[in-house]
């Protein structure tokens, strides 16, 4: 079975810091490889894979001056496209552009929607009939769209060991964003009485500037800025729980099972896919409001840590998600 797995180019796969589809695309390609299948990652040319690579972009338009990320997108697309013969599957990862001219796909095409960004894209989705759907959730489907099934997203547990003792301190780890809660969860930690360590790149200005900068003093709350891959399962792992105060309903949350892969429980608002991620009282617990994740944190870190260890091996683990993924290619290829 040949395979191309057409991912962003936003950032390089796997990203250096963030970048969760580069890291789900990159995850699936090693997979893949490691399983001997025929695969090609399509994606900037910086990329690091045991995967043939292929590509037009030197590197993600997010980590270059001067880069238009719309002309790298399409002529990464069309390069992506026109080698499609050449294929059983392709398996799209870059949201809805490729749909734009999934005619000219001469293999099947698989698309996992990593999440809308809004309903204005949603046309592109119910236009492109040659597409078969992945939901990284069951929350995250769109009721117009049949789907071909759910993937959870799968994480490399080998690079996130159980940290069996964890700390005291509370970690925020994702975008600076509203979205994200991360002023929240400065609130949170301080209702709670425990120091929080925030991480994640800056996405939202104003808000970091106006509304977290102010309370960071490197010691009830420390930001160490966006944490790569090398550093994130000392982070999570030393951390007493995860906060995730999300603002919108999130697709799916790689951070959350990263946690937990460490042994580290979540304390999360109840929107999007979260009770679906999370399992009350074994891995974390759900709460609606500051008062409530506060109270919530101290009976987080009462959890088992190997139990929830256990959990992210039985659920998150990414041997279980290309497994997934490759009986999905099998189908399409047969049929």
């Amino acid at each position: 079975m040949k395979v191309a797995l057409l991912g962003p180019v936003a950032w390089r796969t796997p990203p250096k810091h963030y970048g969760p589809w580069e890291q789900v695309t990159s995850t699936i390609a090693e997979g893949l490889a490691a399983r001997g299948i025929d695969v090609t990652l399509f994606a900037t040319l910086d990329s690091i894979t045991a995967a043939k690579l292929e590509g037009v972009c030197a590197e993600g338009y997010a980590e270059a001056s001067g880069v238009d990320g719309r002309i790298c997108e399409a002529l990464h697309v069309a390069h992506a496209l026109g080698r499609s013969a050449e294929f059983d599957v392709v398996h799209n990862h870059l949201d809805w552009l490729p749909l734009a001219f999934a005619e000219h796909c001469r293999a099947p095409l698989l698309t996992t929607i990593h999440g809308f960004s809004g309903r204005g894209i949603l046309p592109a989705y119910l236009n492109a009939s040659a597409s078969h759907f992945v939901s990284i959730s069951n929350a995250d489907r769109a009721p117009e769209l049949r789907y071909l099934a759910t993937v959870y997203h799968g994480i490399d547990l080998e690079a996130l060991p159980l940290s069996p003792l964890g700390g005291d301190a509370l970690v925020a780890f994702g975008r600076i964003h509203p979205h994200k809660g991360t002023a929240l969860a400065i609130d949170i930690a301080r209702r709670a009485g425990r120091r929080l360590v925030i991480c994640g790149i800056v996405q939202d200005e104003r808000y970091f500037r106006e509304q977290v900068l102010p309370h960071v003093d490197g010691d009830r709350v420390s930001y160490l800025g966006s944490v790569g891959p090398g550093r994130r399962a000392q982070v999570l792992g030393a951390a007493a729980a995860l906060l995730h105060p999300i603002s919108f309903a999130e697709p799916f949350g790689l951070s959350v099972v990263e946690a937990m892969a460490c042994g580290t429980p979540v304390v999360a608002y109840p929107l999007g896919s979260m009770p679906e991620v999370i399992d009350e009282g074994v891995t974390g617990f759900l709460a609606s409001g500051v008062e409530a994740a506060a109270a919530a944190v101290e009976r987080a870190v009462t959890l088992d840590r190997s139990a929830i260890r256990q959990v992210a091996e039985r659920r998150f683990g990414a041997a279980r998600m290309v497994d997934e993924y490759l009986a999905l290619y099998r189908r399409l290829s047969a049929s």
